[in-house]
């Protein structure tokens, strides 16, 4: 199977492509390394709070520092690769991710542990995730392909949430809570040898292809078009409620009498099922308008946490409310970010990915901060339940009226509304 176009005039000026199962295979087995260490930080909520002596508010203030961390870096995250090529990008956010993972298990006090699992760890997240890989995938498989190939990229962040969540609920019962972020922050160094497979041919000796628009023009005729704030403004309330959830469900179902094994499965049914939504999602978005898919998985979430609140809870409805979300979990991301490079093309792909993931962020950081915040006022997560619920059906509203069509660029275009 061939993931390119016809070859053209053009085309044969322009710098070769990397092949295609390549740039899939790599930029998957990062994503799965990045996002899966990622996804289990809450089992380090209780272990990490108790033998601190911390509340819960101080953990999660720091997993919402970094979230907004990641949403901060990765707009220059995205500037740097899109620059300079993903390769560089990757093995300093790849090094960046180690020294963070062995900050957070040395340090003593909440400003460390917000410095190091907040600050640092959140810039190396924009360096080793979907933004950075995004840029490739956009850049090096043709248009016809490419919502598909996001959604492969994003199941394999599923995937690595399947695989590592259990992996790491193992480390932490068999080695302790720092020994067990020890051997991850080692295992965050095989993002060096992988990113050597996205080493594209247009960014040798760092020169970037030439484009039509440089980086402010890009940027101003983005965020003035109506379509780009809509699609923000629904990953803000998608970073709200994954966020909320990955890091105090653990807390949520223990507080509520479930075992901490129940947790640990539940999160590592979210990643498995959301291998299955998320490649839907790329898959589909091929075929039907990508903001009809994302009004769905935004009501849909409303729904599923709804009836998760109404119906007792037992491991059973835990298990069941895991693989609903799973599929809804991150299949907002293909389709967000399909419809970016549909509209504004790959040259600026990586930066403004890295804008609409620093909503994303924005929505992170309110998720898991009020989280911690609401619970150690009022001493349960039912306030920010409804206000997940609420935003689930506000996001859904706003994503139906996004135009997918490829703006329309001349000397009076670029700023232009829609």
């Amino acid at each position: 199977m061939s993931f390119s176009s016809p070859p053209t005039a053009t085309a044969a000026l322009a710098p070769a492509r990397l092949n295609a199962w390549q740039v899939l295979a790599c930029g998957a087995a990062i994503v799965t390394l990045s996002m899966g260490v990622r996804h289990g930080f809450g089992l380090w909520l209780l272990p990490i709070t108790s033998e601190q002596g911390w509340s819960r508010e101080s953990f999660a203030f720091a997993m919402a520092v970094q979230n907004l961390s990641w949403g901060v870096f990765g707009i220059f995250a995205g500037m740097a690769a899109d620059r300079f090529g993903a390769f560089r990008v990757l093995i300093a956010g790849a090094l960046m991710y180690t020294l963070g993972l062995l900050g957070m298990a040395w340090s003593t006090s909440t400003t460390g542990f917000a410095l190091t699992a907040g600050v640092l760890i959140g810039a190396a997240q924009a360096g080793t995730t979907y933004a950075v890989i995004y840029g490739v995938i956009g850049r090096q498989i043709a248009p016809e392909r490419r919502s598909w190939a996001m959604g492969v990229a994003a199941a394999a962040g599923s995937f690595g949430q399947f695989l590592m969540v259990p992996v790491e609920g193992w480390l932490i019962s068999s080695f302790g809570w720092q020994q067990a972020l020890i051997w991850l922050s080692a295992a965050l160094l095989l993002v060096i040898p992988l990113a050597l497979g996205l080493r594209e041919p247009g960014f040798a000796a760092g020169q970037a292809p030439v484009r039509e628009q440089t980086i402010v023009q890009a940027l101003r005729e983005a965020l003035g078009y109506r379509s780009f704030q809509l699609l923000m403004a629904g990953y803000f309330v998608c970073g709200f409620q994954v966020v909320f959830i990955g890091v105090h469900l653990p807390s949520y179902l223990k507080d509520n009498g479930l075992s901490p094994q129940v947790a640990s499965y539940a999160l590592a049914l979210i990643g498995l099922f959301n291998v299955i939504g998320t490649y839907a999602a790329g898959a589909l978005g091929q075929r039907l308008p990508k903001r009809h898919i994302l009004a769905f998985i935004y009501l849909a979430r409303a729904v599923a946490i709804t009836v998760f609140l109404v119906v007792p809870l037992s491991p059973m409805s835990v298990y069941v409310f895991a693989a609903v979300m799973g599929v809804l979990w991150l299949s907002t991301v293909p389709p967000t970010n399909a419809v970016v490079a549909q509209i504004f093309g790959v040259a600026h792909l990586s930066m403004l990915g890295g804008f609409v993931f620093f909503s994303h962020q924005i929505g992170s950081f309110l998720g898991v901060w009020l989280g911690g915040l609401l619970y150690d006022s009022t001493g349960s997560y039912d306030v920010v339940w409804l206000i997940a619920i609420a935003l689930g059906v506000f996001a859904a509203l706003v994503n139906l009226p996004v135009r997918e069509t490829a703006i329309a660029r001349g000397p009076h275009r670029v700023g232009a509304s829609a």
